[in-house]
């Protein structure tokens, strides 16, 4: 995520409407709607099934928002039918209220401790699940359905080499289609059906030049289906050539630890490619010879074998695409999403060179996608933006006189020597790139932007005159509303966080518009093409969960197996969802909680995206943190491993939030994440990390400062604890702590946590295996001695060694003597780990399996013969992993050499 730039920031308070409850009360407030007995009334009608042994007396004990609890034990509840109790409760001027139930006598209901949340109309509460705008249980049975929706229509196929995309229009049903049944005829094979949530399928890895044959049909609930469409037929093309290195190297991805770099300020292997930017003066980089886009592709290539020294198989690496913006060494910034942006690549390291060395030597490639956003000038090939613009005495530095057939080049920057320019505007000007395919002074013929051209009462830090449309703002009309969301946020956890602009230089898509989600599929399928393992998504809190889970999430598990097979199976995908709270649930909204996103859509929605978006929002923030779906996917069952149910995942794991905000010491953060680790789907995936290029801990604004000691008690957690461990470049030797993380071009990058690394990495290393350095010379050698580097090779050779480690689910139970204790075990297929794990002090472990258990830390040796085991440990960081010898898996003995904390 990037929120953190320069340039003008303006605040507006518009949104987008909500519908419902609250446009009624605002209509009501404003005068606008007539006030009726129906729409005065607000009242909610609790239908509650009792357990059987509570007999006839139940009381319901609830209070309105704003208002008292009623007197304990609460009210009585009317019988209803059988089994049934029911209430109506008026709500006065709420829209809400808490309720939970009794028997009377002592016995209650409170949705274990949680109290149930409830809004109008008709609610069922039955087995602590919510129902909002529930049927009448005690109504007539609904009439069966028994219509079959309507057949789809406008079946087209698009033909790419040996994938075909196929479309059509979304049926309709009197209730619900809840999906649709695609299947093929042709080839060697016999008919191939296939089953699609939305009105799009991606069929390939097909018989090269082969004739095939689809229809589509649609179901609703109630399994009934439409007839069968009108057929189409495509002929498939040549398969296309095989690229080298281009296909993923596959496997689990909790059998990696992550290191995070941004590519510009890792190191700089093609000094030609180096690029300071509009700001480099301004921002105190000039004085310091360190542009913003200094590090790149040849860099990493050159010290991919650090990266394996250190002991790390995947790389993620920030976003690619071709940026523009006045500060965008980050990546965030994206205006040609089909192009890599150029100050990166060099002649012999284009991207595909980078993926193809990091696979030779068994590293993966997490790349680093944008959903949400493009840059403040648009999306090429998708909406780019005319400004206003003049060339007169005020602001011809900044406007070029427009070429024919010429267009932004970040290669190509002002030198600052312009002969009509001014000493002051040729300072201005040096460093900026070519803007002449960005402005007019006369409107163009679509322009929907207001008062094109006057002045806006505002002026530049020069003191020039700024005029409206000059720059593009979310609420000017300058973008279509089509493809660009139209307001900013105004609320961080309200529903225009998911549909409003962040910040002038972000540019919101309208993701609910199908041009839009094909034009960001198509973009990003290159990227699954050229072999990429996995994508980290960046904003994705700020799309709703219903677009992910309808639209972009199926389109990459789609197209990853089409193109990969197998492997392409083992595609990973984890988003940010940035929670900055330290509580379970982000300020109570589930809607903009990161273990929200790991999960599949509980009901049908509209087709139309825009208004499923409102209806989920509405329908989970009602149900609640309460009702939401929990999993024991992370957790033993005893000591038992069982196979996780992944039935209901949604293709999306996530950064965990908020171990990160509570990494303030490891203690913390393991208490936080133990507390959320059944909301997610399956925790085991989650990717935990310290501090990154946006925050440290409790959203700091600096990078780590907790001190060596600290950083090793936290990656001893992160490393034998759930989930895959991540480390921000450079925190192996506690680069830059204490730095401000970001400050825009207000002071120079090498005062921040995203300053220049290379320094560090002079001279040579190569890597004898992942944590094992063959040899090293130059300054990179004495980098590789510092205490935390010794500290991180030992326990990624640890976790490498140690199946549990990686994939094991945990558990706490029967540990005494330490906080931070578990054991874990995973088990599958010819693989039995069983791994009982304590940090920074000692623990007894008991009920465990007896047998011989060998420290994977010491060597030591423990025949456990009554269930008992006691692991003796001092010293911040260290740790003890005692593994059980299981037939067909021994335990692997001392890992790794004794070092500063592993000991």
């Amino acid at each position: 995520m990037e929120r953190r730039s320069w340039g003008r920031v303006r605040v507006s308070g518009r949104r987008r409407a909500r519908w419902g409850v609250v446009a009624l009360v605002a209509g009501l407030v404003a005068g606008l709607l007539p006030v009726t007995a129906a729409s005065a009334a607000n009242t909610v009608t609790v239908y509650y099934q009792p357990p059987a042994a509570w007999g006839a007396s139940v009381n319901i004990h609830y209070g309105v928002d704003g208002a008292a609890w009623t007197p304990v034990p609460g009210v009585a509840m009317d019988a209803a039918c059988t089994g049934w109790r029911r209430k109506t409760i008026d709500l006065g001027a709420a829209t809400g209220l808490q309720v939970v139930f009794t028997n009377g006598t002592g016995t209650w209901d409170n949705n274990n401790g949680a109290n149930y949340r409830l809004g109008t109309g008709t609610v069922t509460v039955a087995g602590g699940r919510v129902t909002p705008a529930a049927p009448d249980p005690c109504g007539p049975p609904p009439a069966p359905d028994t219509t079959a929706p309507t057949v789809p229509t406008g079946l087209r196929a698009t033909v790419d080499a040996v994938t075909v995309t196929l479309t059509w229009a979304a049926s309709t049903d009197d209730r619900a289609v809840t999906g649709y049944e695609v299947t093929r005829t042709g080839g060697t094979a016999g008919p191939v059906t296939v089953t699609a949530t939305g009105t799009r399928h991606v069929a390939g890895g097909l018989a090269p030049r082969t004739a095939y044959r689809w229809t589509v049909r649609a179901r609703d609930a109630a399994g009934n289906w439409s007839a069968a469409s009108a057929p189409v037929t495509a002929t498939s093309g040549d398969a296309p050539p095989a690229s080298a290195g281009g296909s993923p190297l596959g496997g689990d991805p909790r059998e990696d630890s992550i290191y995070f770099v941004m590519t510009a300020r890792f190191a700089d292997g093609d000094p030609s490619n180096n690029r300071g930017g509009s700001q480099h003066v301004r921002s105190g980089n000039a004085a310091n010879d360190d542009p913003m886009f200094r590090g790149d592709f040849q860099g990493l290539i050159d010290k991919l074998d650090y990266v394996k020294a250190l002991g790390f198989s995947a790389l993620w690496i920030t976003p690619v695409v071709l940026n523009r913006s006045d500060y965008d060494f980050h990546g965030y910034h994206g205006w040609d999403f089909h192009r890599v942006d150029p100050r990166l690549e060099s002649p012999g390291a284009s991207y595909q060179d980078l993926i193809n060395a990091a696979h030779a030597k068994g590293i993966k490639i997490f790349q680093d996608v944008v959903y949400n956003h493009s840059s403040r000038w648009g999306a090429k090939g998708l909406f780019t933006p005319t400004v206003y613009g003049v060339r007169d005495e005020q602001w011809k530095w900044y406007y070029d006189q427009p070429q024919a057939g010429r267009e932004y080049d970040p290669m190509v920057e002002h030198d600052g020597a312009d002969p009509t320019l001014t000493p002051a505007q040729n300072a201005l000007a040096k460093g900026r790139t070519y803007t002449g395919d960005l402005w007019s002074s006369q409107a163009p013929p679509d322009n929907r932007c207001l008062r094109w051209g006057t002045p806006n009462g505002t002026y530049s830090r020069e003191g020039y005159t700024v005029h409206h449309c000059q720059w593009p703002v979310p609420t000017s009309g300058l973008f279509p509303a089509d493809l660009y969301h139209q307001c900013w946020i105004g609320n961080w956890e309200g529903e225009d966080s998911r549909s409003c602009w962040l910040h002038e230089d972000l540019a919101d898509f309208n993701t609910e518009n199908p041009q839009v989600q094909q034009y960001l599929i198509d973009v990003y399928n290159r990227f699954i093409d050229m072999g990429v393992d996995g994508f980290r998504v960046d904003t994705a809190v700020h799309i709703p969960r219903v677009t992910w889970n309808r639209r972009f999430l199926p389109a990459i598990q789609q197209h990853a197996v089409a193109r990969h097979g197998e492997k392409g199976k083992d595609f990973y995908v984890f988003g940010e969802v940035a929670a900055f709270v330290n509580d379970k649930w982000n300020r109570g909204s589930v809607n903009h909680s990161a273990q929200f996103f790991t999960w599949k859509e509980r009901r049908e929605y509209s087709p139309d995206d825009v208004r499923a978006a409102i209806e989920q929002y509405d329908y989970e923030q009602l149900l609640g943190t309460g009702n939401q779906p929990t999993s024991d996917n992370a957790f033993l069952r005893g000591n038992d491993y069982h196979v996780p149910d992944h039935s209901r995942f949604s293709g999306m794991h996530v950064i965990d939030m908020r171990m990160h905000m509570n990494f303030g010491d490891a203690h913390n953060a393991f208490g936080n994440g133990r507390d959320s680790d059944d909301s997610y789907n399956d925790a085991t995936y989650n990717v935990v990390y310290v501090d990154s290029h946006d925050y440290g801990p409790n959203k700091s604004s600096v990078r780590y400062t907790g001190g060596t000691d600290a950083w090793a008690e936290n990656m001893s957690l992160m490393w034998t604890f759930r989930g895959i461990p991540t480390l921000y470049y450079g925190s192996e030797i506690e680069f830059q702590k204490g730095a401000r993380i970001d400050c825009g071009p207000s002071c120079p990058l090498a005062t921040t946590g995203r300053a220049y690394y290379g320094a560090h990495l002079a001279g040579n290393v190569t890597a004898a295996d992942f944590g094992v350095v063959a040899n090293a010379t130059g300054t990179v050698a004495q980098t590789l001695q510092k205490p935390l580097v010794k500290h991180v090779q030992r326990l990624n050779q640890i976790r490498r060694a140690v199946p549990a480690l990686q994939k094991g689910q945990y558990s706490t139970e029967g540990i005494s003597g330490n906080q931070l204790a578990y054991k874990r075990r995973y088990t599958a297929g010819g693989v039995d780990s069983f791994a009982l794990v304590t940090v920074s002090g000692g623990a007894t472990f008991s009920g465990i399996p007896n047998g011989t258990w060998t420290d994977a830390v010491t060597g030591d040796v423990k025949v456990v013969t009554n269930g008992t085991l006691t692991a003796s440990v001092s010293g911040k960081g260290n740790l003890r992993v005692y593994v059980l010898a299981r037939p067909g898996n021994p335990a692997p003995g001392k890992i790794g050499d004794t070092g500063p904390y592993l000991r």
